[in-house]
C-alpha cells in the first residue's frame, strides 16, 4: 500500500507494508467490528436452515440474524441447498464491543529454529534419529493436513519433516483406527504421535482425540507415553489439557513450527523415550 503526503511543492511518496508490526500499548483495548468506516459494527455472516427457498425462508433468515443482535440486517444472498435447506449470507451491524485486554492467546515459549539447527539439536543432544508417527484417525479421510506436516513437499514454502535428517517418520495415512495407531506407534519407537483431524461433524475431532489420548496412556507405563500432538482448523488451541494431548496446533501451521516443538519438548525438555 502507499501513502501519498505532500510538502511544499513537492509530493512524497511512502511505502507503509500492511504486515508492520504494530505497537499494542499505541492501540485500544476496546473495538468494534469494521465494515464500511471505523467503528461501525458491521459484520457478515453465513448459515443454513433447514427450509425450502422462498420468501418466507428469507423471512425466517432475518429473523435470525435479528436475534443474533444484528440491526439492521440486510439478506445479500440466498440459495436453495436441494429441495428441504436454503443457504444464507446475511450483512448487518451489531452492538457488541470486543475488550483485547480479556483475550487469551497461546504463545510460542520456544524459539522457531531452521532444518539445520533442528538437525543439530537432535543429533548433539539426543544422538539418535527422533521418531515421528503420524495418522489421521477414526473415519477422517483428510491427509491434507498431516502430509502437509510430514511429506517433504511440505506446506507454505516449507518442507516437511520427512526433509529432516535426524528424524524418521512413519506417515500411516487416513482413517486409522486408534488401536492401529498405538500398536505402530510402539513398533516405530515413537517419541511423538502427531494426529490430524479435519472432519468435525458431531465434534468427531474432541472425541477421536479424547478417545486416543486415553488408549496410549492405558497401552503406555506412566511417564512413557509419547508427545501427542493433535491439529486441525477447529481446535482450541488452549484446550490441549482438557483433550488429554501436549499440544495442538492450528490452521497455518508450518512443518517447522512443529519441528521447533519437538525440539523443545523432547530434546531440550527430556521428553524423549531412552
Amino acid at each position: 500500500m502507499t501513502a501519498t503526503t505532500g510538502t511544499t511543492g513537492t509530493t512524497t511518496e511512502t511505502q507503509v507494508d500492511a504486515t508492520t508490526q504494530v505497537d499494542a500499548s499505541t492501540q485500544p483495548t476496546v473495538v468494534r467490528p469494521y465494515g464500511d468506516t471505523t467503528g461501525d459494527g458491521m459484520v457478515q455472516v453465513s448459515f443454513t436452515l433447514p427450509v425450502p427457498h422462498d420468501k418466507r425462508a428469507e423471512g425466517a433468515a432475518l429473523q435470525l440474524a435479528g436475534k443474533m443482535g444484528l440491526a439492521p440486517a440486510l439478506l445479500v444472498h440466498a440459495k436453495a441447498v436441494g429441495p428441504r435447506h436454503t443457504f444464507f449470507i446475511v450483512y448487518g451491524s451489531v452492538s457488541h464491543l470486543v475488550d483485547l485486554s480479556q483475550v487469551q492467546v497461546v504463545e510460542r515459549d520456544h524459539p522457531l529454529l531452521t532444518p539445520k539447527e533442528v538437525n543439530a539439536a537432535i543429533r548433539e543432544r539426543l544422538r539418535r534419529p527422533l521418531v515421528v508417527v503420524g495418522a489421521c484417525i477414526g473415519t477422517d479421510a483428510h491427509t491434507v493436513g498431516i502430509d502437509a506436516i510430514l511429506n517433504i513437499k511440505g506446506f507454505a514454502g516449507e518442507k516437511g519433516l520427512e526433509y529432516y535428517s535426524e528424524i524418521t517418520v512413519v506417515n500411516l495415512g487416513a482413517q486409522v483406527l486408534v488401536p492401529e495407531l498405538v500398536e505402530s506407534a510402539r513398533e516405530a519407537g515413537a517419541d511423538a504421535v502427531l494426529v490430524s483431524q479435519v472432519v468435525t461433524q458431531r465434534d468427531a475431532h474432541i472425541s477421536n482425540t479424547t478417545q486416543m489420548a486415553a488408549a496410549f496412556r492405558e497401552a503406555y507405563p506412566a511417564g512413557e507415553v509419547p508427545l501427542l500432538v493433535v491439529g486441525g482448523p477447529r481446535f482450541e488451541e488452549g484446550s490441549a489439557g482438557q483433550l488429554g494431548v501436549d499440544r495442538i496446533f492450528g490452521r497455518g501451521t508450518t512443518p517447522g513450527e512443529v519441528a521447533s516443538y519437538l525440539v523443545h519438548a523432547l530434546v531440550e525438555n527430556g521428553r524423549s523415550r531412552p
